[in-house]
């Protein structure tokens, strides 16, 4: 029997970008950016029911996105089916209102919009001079 080779970090991590051993690959590809007042999420998310299969829960600030996606495909000779769940979890910026967000699906693509709350008074903090 052949030794067999042993796997470094950057093996690994290649094994993650490319797929294997787990063929498709689940991952929820995501840009952030702020535009007109919002900070605004979009997801690259194709093959997913919106009404069932999306959620998106905030905590603090923690956006949380998860989805699952379920596929079948049948002909007379071959029969296929792939499902998977992911996930992905941001830190949002303090500025974020969360209290007014907004999320729509189209074209599987999941925008996901939050108002920046006006900026607060600028408030200047007194040193106090301990020991007189």
């Amino acid at each position: 029997m052949l030794p067999r080779p042993s796997l470094g970090l950057p093996d690994i991590l290649e094994m993650f970008e490319t797929g294997w051993p787990f063929g498709e690959r689940h991952a929820m590809r995501v840009e952030t950016y702020a535009e007109k007042g919002e900070f605004v999420v979009r997801c690259e998310l194709p093959g997913v029911d919106p009404d069932k299969d999306i959620h998106i829960n905030v905590e603090g600030n923690q956006l949380k996105i998860s989805a699952e996606r379920r596929h079948e495909e049948r002909t007379e000779r071959h029969s296929e089916f792939y499902y998977g769940t992911f996930s992905r979890t941001l830190l949002l910026p303090t500025s974020c209102n969360t209290d007014d967000i907004k999320a729509e699906y189209e074209a599987g693509i999941l925008t996901i919009r939050m108002p920046r709350r006006e900026a607060g008074m600028h408030k200047e903090i007194p040193v106090a001079r301990k020991g007189k």
